[in-house]
């Protein structure tokens, strides 16, 4: 039997990989099973409640990206505490995230129900979508808090060194809402209301299973403990973890505009093509958001625990990692882009190659995506969340939306499929010189 894995361990390549693997897993499968909801919509409900639903995600994504805010900012935080030797406190720091976090969940749920059809209308549905939006909305928003703690979970599962307990809880939410999808809406014809409903239910799976974990588990690395809320880790973990939230956001908004130039330069193909890539690219930037997830508690523990030599062993490992793995994923687009969109739009021969011309542009962007991904979650495990929201807020908004607006109208189409090559190469540019810039502060070069 292997030797269970430490995140206070030295990291050879081999110990790294088998640590970040199930981080990875966790969230590729979820990339995944996110498609096969929109596959049961479509095709056994109809178009216009696949639209309805399309139009509503992003407020429900930006709402379980709160999760994420006090997933990542505050494993970091916990992780740096048991680095530093205080592992009563580091307990006492978890039980408050996990209470702030349930909180905020209820609050939001509460708040969502209430404003979903304005904020429907607001997002531009139709008088024929409205409907369909507000009860896709207040359904699943209902479960909000479930949502919001199977993203913590992710974070602290991977920091408790369990992150093989952390994919099995992803696999069997996924698991519970494709068989529910497929049993409430093609089965029992309960159309948007059942898919609302498989997805809540899975999110529940997602989050009981750490829970009974945490509470029933007397030996576990992290574990519940009696506490009152204290106002500092509190504000520490929302702050550090506030880059994360700006990635959510920043991602709707550069969606929606990547469609609107695309209906003005290539109309509903250039729209339907994107579409093709986003789902590629939301499986293969799984990988790099995966590793950092699964590497971060590791850097905040050596952090805390003022090891400068294995803060440097991590980020060489790292960077050769990220670099490897987006050259190798660029060449497999490029060489499989043909098959790859024939899956999606085989049917429609104008569509197809226009397509295909797309997939080997936007690939490209795929060398310089992991650095990018990899230095913002850095600085976020370096308890640094200024340098990694500014990294964030750069790579996933600013340069991206510049390059949309600008590119082509020298490019044409053709600089709308490029954008986000520059702006992941000015993101990696921009990542760099911080790095630089902080290397006697953190002692990692």
């Amino acid at each position: 039997m292997k030797q269970e894995i430490r995140i206070s361990d030295h990291f050879t390549y081999s110990r790294l990989l088998r640590f970040v693997m199930p981080a990875i897993a966790m969230m590729i499968f979820t990339s995944i099973y996110g498609v096969v909801d929109g596959f049961f919509v479509s095709n056994f409900v109809g178009k216009t409640p696949f639209a309805a639903l399309n139009l509503v995600m992003p407020f429900i994504m930006i709402l379980g990206g709160f999760g994420f805010v006090f997933g990542t900012g505050g494993s970091a935080l916990v992780a740096k505490t048991l680095g530093e030797g205080k592992k009563e406190l580091a307990n006492r720091y978890f039980t408050m995230i996990l209470i702030a976090a349930t909180g905020t969940g209820v609050v939001l749920s509460v708040l969502g129900i209430l404003f979903i059809r304005p904020i429907a209308v607001w997002m531009g549905a139709s008088e024929e979508m409205l409907k369909d939006c507000v009860i896709y909305g207040r359904v699943t928003i209902f479960f909000t808090t479930s949502f919001i703690l199977q993203n913590v979970f992710q974070s602290f599962l991977i920091t408790a060194e369990k992150p093989h307990l952390g994919f099995l809880a992803t696999l069997a939410a996924g698991a519970t809402n494709m068989i529910l999808d497929g049993l409430f809406i093609a089965v029992f014809h309960w159309g948007l209301a059942g898919a609302a409903l498989a997805t809540g239910l899975g999110q529940v799976v997602g989050a009981v299973i750490p829970i009974g974990y945490f509470v029933k588990d007397q030996h576990a690395r992290l574990r519940l403990v009696h506490t009152g809320l204290e106002r500092r880790p509190i504000l520490l973990t929302v702050t550090n973890g506030a880059s994360e939230f700006v990635n959510n956001i920043s991602m709707s908004l550069v969606g929606m505009l990547f469609n609107i130039q695309l209906m003005k330069f290539a109309g509903e193909n250039g729209v339907a093509a994107y579409g093709v890539l986003m789902y590629v690219q939301f499986v293969f930037a799984a990988v790099f958001i995966g590793f950092s997830i699964g590497s971060a508690p590791i850097i905040s523990f050596h952090y805390g625990a003022g090891n400068h030599s294995e803060l440097n062993n991590m980020l060489k490992k790292s960077s050769v990692l990220m670099v490897i793995s987006g050259v190798a994923m660029t060449a497999l687009a490029v060489v499989f882009a043909g098959p790859v969109a024939g899956i999606f739009v085989g049917y429609d021969p104008e569509l197809l190659t226009m397509t295909e011309h797309a997939f080997r542009l936007f690939a490209l962007a795929f060398v310089f995506m992991g650095m990018g991904i990899f230095s913002s979650s850095l600085f976020t495990a370096l308890n640094n969340g200024l340098v990694s929201a500014v990294i964030s807020f750069l790579r996933t908004l600013v340069f991206q939306v510049f390059c949309i607006l600008a590119l082509p109208l020298v490019l044409g189409i053709d600089g709308i499929w490029l954008s986000s090559v520059i702006a992941e190469a000015l993101a990696l540019a921009v990542s760099m010189g911080f790095l630089v810039a902080n290397r006697k502060r953190y002692h990692y070069l």
